[in-house]
């Protein structure tokens, strides 16, 4: 059976990858309920820019609103996500830890928890799946292709329930990406900071002299994000 594309998704969080996704999403003909830390009014321009599809709501609205809701904060504020207007809901995770960032985090400096695992705990009735978290935002909207392209990529998802992840899956479909699935939210690990499944994996390999800082996107598709997945080494414990 066809999994039916949800109709309205929901961002907590709207920086780079929130508004990049919020941006797919409104072409691929989704509605989007944008939110921030800084209140709605905030993203008049965003909302303007994206049209009639968007509109600005607070974080428990937003929640509240979304089919499936994508929660794209920096990881020190994950417990700020509302609780109550995600029961039973899809949740897309797109954390990263970062502990210059985020302050040192014990479970995650040890291995014994992954970012995801940590907003699971804090939303116990939502359905996690990991996602978004290893490609930088520009190429994320650069590298988006329909479906049956020959050099479109594909993104890691992971999580522990099935029908949500098969959902995630036709939603990344429907704005432009195949989809790896890495396994629970314990294998998570495998594409977050510094794996070979991160970030660099959708990196232009070839020398050039006029790139400046990130270099520019490529394709990397399934087998390509499969390969690095597999070579994944659990980092050793911080000291």
């Amino acid at each position: 059976m066809t999994q039916q594309a949800p109709a309205t998704i929901g961002l907590i969080g709207s920086g780079n990858i929130g508004s990049t996704v919020a941006r797919l999403a409104v072409a691929a003909g989704y509605n989007v309920v944008l939110s921030n830390s800084r209140g709605p009014e905030t993203l008049a321009e965003l909302v303007a820019e994206l049209g009639p599809l968007a509109r600005a709501a607070t974080p428990a609205e937003a929640a509240a609103a979304g089919d499936i809701v994508v929660v794209t904060v920096p990881l020190r504020a994950y417990r700020s996500v509302p609780i109550e207007p995600l029961a039973g809901k899809i949740v897309i995770d797109t954390n990263n830890y970062y502990p210059a960032r985020d302050g040192h985090i014990a479970e995650l400096d040890s291995g014994s928890a992954t970012t995801s695992g940590l907003l699971q705990q804090h939303l116990p009735t939502s359905k996690i799946v990991k996602g978004f978290n290893n490609i930088y935002f520009k190429h994320l909207f650069g590298l988006a292709r329909p479906a049956g392209a020959a050099d479109r990529s594909a993104l890691a998802i992971a999580g522990d329930d099935a029908e949500a992840k098969a959902t995630v899956a036709a939603f990344l479909d429907k704005i432009g990406y195949d989809t790896v699935d890495a396994g629970a939210l314990a294998d998570s690990w495998r594409f977050e900071r510094d794996m070979p499944a991160y970030a660099v994996i959708y990196f232009n390999k070839s020398p050039n002299p006029e790139a400046k800082g990130i270099p520019d996107g490529a394709p990397a598709d399934a087998a390509a994000v499969r390969a690095a997945l597999a070579v994944a080494a659990r980092p050793a414990a911080a000291s």
